[in-house]
């Protein structure tokens, strides 16, 4: 039976693509797709067959650079600082704009089930107020809700084994508890112009969802003691975005190994590490291919004789001749990576990336870097995953255990099943 479904989601880069994906995949099993979007996600939207509706009141890019762009989180300081903005320019501070343009959309047109990006809390909020059923959409490891066993997200941590360990994992959650409930005042009052009463703790927004739709695969994230009744792993979701164009090798019979840099389609002021980068490998036998992304458009490199940077290529075909892939470790890239069995050398910078590289290097499919690293760090690094064959047969033995792990349909499963199950069933 078709069903109408709403996504609300927002033009964050590493999001779009595994976004894209869900709404095709709903597309082509039948069933009526609208996205509410930025501008700059249009025509991706209606290539996937859906229809698009703008941002009217809430924050909408119309383009990807990085004037648009309204994180701008490498401008943040102290430590925690992006988080920060993420709560308060995505999260909680346009939430009410946010839900007011999702309630005139189900007032145009009410959906089914709203499938609403996990950063986005104003949709969730108009979910509830016209009590809609949400899926709460996370193109990543879990944010916003705690699984035990799983440690908090943040600096990148893996479980904990000893007291010093354990007691610093709860200062994290501890600190990520207050920089909620910083926000929970504009959350409120989000709440009550929509007649909804108020809330104790912020976590409690998303937890109302009926489900919480994990992109990722419970054989990446660390091992949990048991998952919330609601939490799902739907497997990750390996769309390419539509901007990456076509890509013919330079490079004609020639037997060095081939390294792909792929540090975000985003800015994240990640030129330096760029650089470093390519000056690390212009004295190694290799070859290296380096993306520069929406994010660098138009940046400028010093660009050694065994490399050459593009704007943009499809990683899926570089990747199928590569053999190490150098990364700021967004969760897209790394899932791709292990998708073909690659080792990779990590360079996060943020968001959610120094936990997306904690789980490459706990199971020793990758080394990780601070993005800051200098080029004989690098080349070092780069030399010893070249060199120690055990990182490349641990990325494949990754790359088994995630394609064993959920079916290839377990997205759109939940999503039609929550669609038609009657009222109070999610959990079941």
């Amino acid at each position: 039976m078709t069903r109408d479904f709403l996504f609300t989601t927002w033009e964050g880069g590493g999001n779009v693509p595994p976004t894209l994906g869900a709404v095709r995949r709903l597309v082509e099993r039948g069933h009526r797709v609208r996205v509410l979007a930025d501008d700059a996600m249009q025509a991706g939207v209606t290539a996937m067959g859906a229809t698009f509706v703008p941002w009217l009141r809430a924050p909408n890019r119309i383009d990807r650079t990085r004037e648009s762009d309204t994180l701008r989180d490498w401008e943040a300081e102290g430590e925690g600082g992006g988080l920060i903005r993420v709560l308060e320019r995505i999260c909680f501070g346009p939430a009410a704009a946010y839900a007011t343009d999702t309630m005139e959309e189900l007032r145009r047109h009410p959906a089914d089930v709203i499938v609403s990006c996990d950063l986005l809390f104003g949709p969730m909020i108009a979910a509830e107020a016209t009590a809609t059923k949400l899926a709460v959409f996370a193109p990543n490891i879990s944010l916003f809700h705690p699984i035990p066993g799983v440690p908090p997200v943040g600096p990148g941590m893996p479980p904990p084994t000893t007291p010093e360990e354990h007691a610093q994992a709860e200062a994290i959650r501890a600190w990520f508890a207050n920089a909620m409930a910083a926000q929970l005042p504009v959350l409120n009052a989000a709440r009550a112009e929509f007649g909804l009463r108020p809330l104790a703790d912020a976590f409690d927004q998303p937890a109302r969802a009926d489900r919480v739709l994990l992109a990722t695969s419970h054989a990446f994230d660390f091992p949990a003691l048991r998952l919330p009744p609601t939490v799902r792993y739907v497997g990750p979701l390996h769309d390419q975005p539509l901007w990456v164009g076509n890509w013919a090798s330079p490079w004609q019979d020639d037997p060095r190994p081939l390294i792909l840099v792929a540090l975000s389609s985003t800015f994240q002021n990640q030129a330096a590490t760029v650089q470093a980068v390519l000056d690390a490998a212009a004295t190694l036998p290799v070859r290296v291919l380096a993306t520069r992304g929406p994010g660098l458009a138009g940046t400028e490199f010093r660009v050694p004789a065994n490399a050459v940077v593009v704007d943009a290529a499809p990683h899926d075909e570089v990747m199928r001749e590569s053999s190490l892939v150098v990364t700021h470790c967004g969760h897209g890239t790394i899932m791709r990576a292990i998708a073909h069995g690659l080792p990779m050398l990590g360079l996060p910078m943020g968001r959610d990336q120094n936990d997306n590289a904690a789980r490459i290097v706990a199971r020793r499919a990758g080394l990780r870097l601070t993005p800051d690293a200098e080029p004989e760090a690098i080349r070092a690094a780069l030399t010893t995953l070249l060199a120690d064959t055990q990182f490349a047969a641990s990325a494949k033995h990754l790359r088994a255990a995630i394609a064993a792990a959920e079916p290839a349909t377990a997205l759109v499963d939940e999503l039609e099943t929550l669609a038609t199950c009657p009222p109070h069933c999610a959990a079941a």
